[in-house]
């Protein structure tokens, strides 16, 4: 099966044939081409989409702690290395397939551009055969015709009896000379017939067949080229199919990852405060006056009035303790994180304290690594000047006393804080052990009173000034002071509850820290509210005169 034997007459189809082939292949190119943009275009549409969904790390307190968040930017990440798979399909076409078959294509150009030209070539000389021999051909058959007509004269003359004997031999002479120039055309178109016949033989059985099988095997090649790119265009993307199963077996490793009751103790542990829950209000008892006897020997009006201060004060006490553990105060953001709840504070000074650990850890190594360097040095000068080291070991080691003095600092603050928070559960169990034990005890004046620290904390009222307690009496009874303190840092106050504060400044104590990181003042003019007590130094006086 050969286009030299069976299409030695299809010059003309055979040419359209071939370029059509290229044109396919082409076509084929364009089709490959498009694809590769289309991947490239998923590709970078997938990295968009996980750019803008991924978070943006500007702080360590942003970062994800919850397992499905974790698992979801888990997903983000898996799904750009699937995008950089798509663009590793794409390249892999872009220079496997497309690109191979560009190539291919402008030799395949090249090389049936000179089939053809050969094709063409040998056609004309064979057309330029037969014209010459069609030539010879003609003057023969015209050679003949003349010597025909000069026979038929010779003749006609040689019977006529009229004829002179030179007419006769001079057509005779003519007829002798057409007679040879019939016989040299007719050798000639011979040779020329000669000539043409082998011409086309091997035309049609060497020269084409030899043509026509080249071009046969260019359209076979052009054909098997097209075979290996569609297997290239399809192993482009199954060589990637293991590393995209990775990708989704990550997601859903990712999915699996997702733990319900550890997210539920991130926030716990995220907004729990270290408070406890709010005791329980005493019992107030307004009719004991009801019960009282005259037989008591005090006057009646002073114990309502004195009773009716004692209320006050034990009302205003438990609106304080309501505000202070219904609503919690917040104060600035301070490098101790004072401003924080104690468990808060605890769990910030203690992230801060492995962050400070890490960084002494790497300064440890490097400084390490650099007196091996300097060693290194001294036992070899040629490597390197060992002193061209000492400013960058004297940094490293200023670094590590500076990271010392930090966690130091942070250990004692977290001391403080863990301190704090295991004392305040004492002081408030052996609170509600004393108010357990004071409830029933009768006041000086022979009235009952259900808060023991009132006995404590109240003035006593046989060195008060009249004056003065006509005075406390008007602005609605304020707490005794307890002590005083002094502001060591400034504070804003800007919360509800809380009181601004000067350094420096000088203010009366009327309710002590329960515990909670904030004490209870108030300035001269009457002003009440909470400061921290990290803020302030306090000093407590027994028996102090509330202003």
């Amino acid at each position: 099966m050969s286009w030299g034997t069976e299409l030695w007459d299809q010059f003309d189809n055979l040419d359209k044939h071939t370029q059509w082939g290229i044109d396919f292949l082409e076509k084929y190119a364009k089709f490959v081409k498009e694809r590769i943009e289309i991947e490239q275009n998923y590709a970078k549409q997938l990295r968009n989409l996980v750019k803008k969904y991924c978070p943006k790390r500007s702080s360590k307190d942003e970062e994800p702690r919850f397992t499905s968040c974790i698992a979801f930017f888990n997903i983000l990440n898996e799904l750009n290395d699937y995008a950089g798979q798509r663009e590793v399909v794409a390249e892999e076409m872009g220079h496997r397939v497309y690109g191979e078959l560009m190539r291919y294509s402008h030799d395949l150009k090249t090389e049936r551009k000179m089939h053809l030209q050969e094709g063409r070539k040998a056609q004309q000389y064979l057309d330029m055969c037969w014209k010459q021999m069609d030539n010879s051909k003609k003057k023969f058959e015209r050679e003949c015709r003349e010597a025909e007509k000069a026979q038929q004269s010779y003749e006609r003359l040689d019977n006529d009896t009229n004829a002179t004997k030179a007419d006769v031999e001079k057509a005779k002479q003519q007829l002798n000379l057409r007679t040879h120039m019939a016989d040299e055309n007719k050798n000639e178109y011979a040779a020329q017939l000669q000539n043409f016949n082998g011409e086309q033989h091997k035309h049609y059985y060497i020269v084409i067949p030899q043509i026509y099988k080249q071009l046969q095997e260019m359209d076979e090649r052009r054909t098997i080229k097209l075979s290996e790119c569609y297997r290239g265009f399809a192993d482009s993307e199954r060589k990637v199919i293991p590393i995209i199963s990775k990708c989704l077996e990550g997601m859903i490793l990712a999915a699996k990852s997702v733990d319900e009751h550890r997210d539920s103790q991130i926030v716990i542990d995220c907004f729990k405060s270290g408070f406890e829950p709010p005791g329980d209000f005493p019992f107030e008892d307004y009719s004991q006056n009801i019960y009282r006897t005259i037989s008591d020997g005090t006057i009646s009006t002073p114990k309502q009035e004195g009773m009716r201060i004692d209320s006050k004060t034990t009302v205003g006490k438990a609106k304080g303790k309501l505000w202070l553990f219904g609503k919690k105060p917040k104060g600035p953001a301070l490098e101790d994180f004072s401003h924080l709840p104690p468990e808060q504070r605890r769990k910030k000074l203690q992230q801060r304290i492995d962050e400070l650990n890490r960084e002494l850890q790497k300064e440890t190594d490097q400084k390490d690594a650099l007196i091996k360097m300097k060693d290194v040095y001294e036992k070899n000068p040629q490597m390197g000047d060992p002193s061209s080291l000492q400013p960058k070991l004297a940094e490293t080691m200023s670094n590590m006393d500076r990271l010392r003095m930090e966690i130091h600092k942070n250990e004692a603050w977290l001391s403080e804080v863990e301190g704090k928070v295991a004392a305040r559960s004492d002081r408030r169990h052996s609170s509600d052990i004393n108010h357990l034990v004071t409830q029933g005890r009768e006041s000086p004046e022979g009235s009952y009173t259900d808060d023991a620290n009132q006995e404590v904390r109240g003035p006593p009222q046989q060195h008060a000034h009249p004056n003065e307690f006509d005075d406390e009496f008007e602005d609605d009874d304020p707490l005794p002071a307890i002590g005083h303190c002094k502001a060591i840092y400034p504070f804003d106050g800007h919360n509800e509850g809380t009181l601004a504060m000067k350094e420096g400044e000088i203010l009366y104590i009327i309710e002590e820290d329960k515990g909670d990181g904030w004490t209870r003042a108030r300035r001269q003019n009457g002003e009440e509210g909470y400061v921290p007590t990290s803020y302030i130094d306090v000093t407590l006086e027994k028996n102090s005169k509330g202003s």
